[in-house]
């Protein structure tokens, strides 16, 4: 008689997007738009920046610098960051729980963000949040490669372009109205899920995993 094989499913891998997802990052955002604005001596209105996060750091900057000046202006940024913008960034409510549901479920935590890698990673470290893996320099549909790479079932961000990223790589959206989108607006690109925020992340991943068996 055969023996049968059973083999165990693959434990769950979600994907966190960073900014407005498990970071509140506008005040350290603004803190360095500000500092870089007295560098440079070009005015940035850094309150209206602070109300467009998600999308990668040229596409704001575009918005105050020629475009030849722009890379130059991108370094000097993220050079800038870490001393001015990781303290000033608390976690947003409920983003350790929401990694720690995670665990609890047997499943990774992974973060892909637009952020500059080094410096996203600062921001989780300084916060004590420890995810399995953070891949940064990825923004909406680029997103897809990490998600697909790390085989994550699941991403959950605030943008639009974060939807578009989860829908790419055939991962369930899961969408935290906590950014520049609106749940209208969230819904409208096709998020598979909406959440007012990441408090609501836990009970809605306990009644999900069921449904996955």
């Amino acid at each position: 008689m055969a023996h049968m094989a059973f083999t165990t499913p693959p434990a769950l891998t979600v994907g966190f997007d960073l900014d407005m997802t498990l970071i509140d990052s506008r005040p350290g955002i603004r803190a360095c738009y500000q500092a870089l604005s007295e560098r440079t001596g070009t005015y940035i209105d850094a309150d209206l920046a602070v109300t467009r996060l998600g999308p990668p750091l040229a596409e704001e900057l575009i918005n105050w610098f020629p475009a030849e000046g722009i890379p130059a202006m991108a370094d000097l940024y993220r050079a800038m960051y870490p001393a001015i913008a990781i303290t000033a960034t608390p976690a947003m409510t409920g983003a350790r729980e929401a990694i720690a549901a995670v665990r609890e479920a047997g499943g990774r935590a992974i973060v892909v963000t637009a952020k500059y890698e080094p410096n996203a990673k600062l921001h989780l470290a300084h916060l004590g949040i420890e995810p399995d893996a953070v891949i940064g320099d990825l923004w909406a549909e680029q997103k897809a490669e990490a998600l697909r790479e790390h085989d994550a079932g699941v991403y959950v961000g605030d943008h639009v372009g974060d939807v578009r990223g989860a829908r790419t790589a055939g991962a369930l959206s899961v969408a935290v109205a906590t950014g520049p989108c609106p749940e209208e607006e969230l819904r409208a690109a096709g998020a598979d899920v909406v959440l007012t925020d990441l408090t609501e992340f836990p009970r809605w991943l306990s009644d999900y995993r069921p449904a996955r068996a």
